[in-house]
């Protein structure tokens, strides 16, 4: 990933260094810079990623019937 947009915070004279901080933080989680960094950090084997995405697939899946299904009867 390259984009070097999120990673820059401007500051003004009055504003403190602390609350730039958090708005770096907040950049840097917003860009998904981490995500990509933590994803990298162990390789993970090619059967491993596809069960990982499978699981991802199979509870979107459950998810969206439930989101579909009619309210049970509170009776």
């Amino acid at each position: 990933m390259n984009n070097f947009n999120g990673r820059k915070v401007f500051l003004r004279e009055d504003e403190d260094i602390n609350r730039a901080l958090r708005k770096f933080k907040k950049k840097i989680e917003d860009s998904g810079i981490l995500e990509d960094i933590r994803k990298k950090e162990f390789y993970e084997k090619p059967t491993t990623l596809r069960k990982r995405r499978h699981g991802a697939a199979v509870n979107r899946f459950k998810k969206k019937l439930e989101k579909e299904q009619l309210p049970k009867k509170l009776y």
